[in-house]
């Protein structure tokens, strides 16, 4: 099974895409490798929510072809005990979003 997210851009431009260990379901969410990230437009900001389970993470916009979204995704760079299966990984949505769509092959 492969997973998509894709930009809502004129060009829908993927995002992330991956199957396998490269894609952890979790809590509804899909949490990508990083290498599974296609980088060009996404920020990593400083903007933080803290997850009283999880711990911190930053949100993640999309800024690609005329397009700008905030919180298209999250990364949590130092989970809390429990949660090391998705350190430094980019979590999304996996439904759409103001900026993307989620797919699932």
């Amino acid at each position: 099974m492969s997973f998509r997210v894709i930009a809502k851009d004129p060009q829908k431009s993927l995002i992330a895409e991956g199957s396998g260990q490269a894609v952890l379901e979790f809590e509804g969410n899909w949490y990508f490798d990083p290498s599974s990230v296609r980088m060009d437009g996404i920020v990593v900001t400083e903007r933080t929510y803290v997850c009283p389970y999880k711990g911190v993470c930053y949100w993640v916009d999309l800024q690609r072809d005329g397009v700008q979204a905030r919180n298209i995704g999250w990364v949590y760079r130092d989970p809390k005990p429990g949660y090391e299966n998705i350190r430094n990984r980019f979590g999304f949505y996996a439904r759409e979003t103001s900026g993307t769509i989620a797919t699932r092959e």
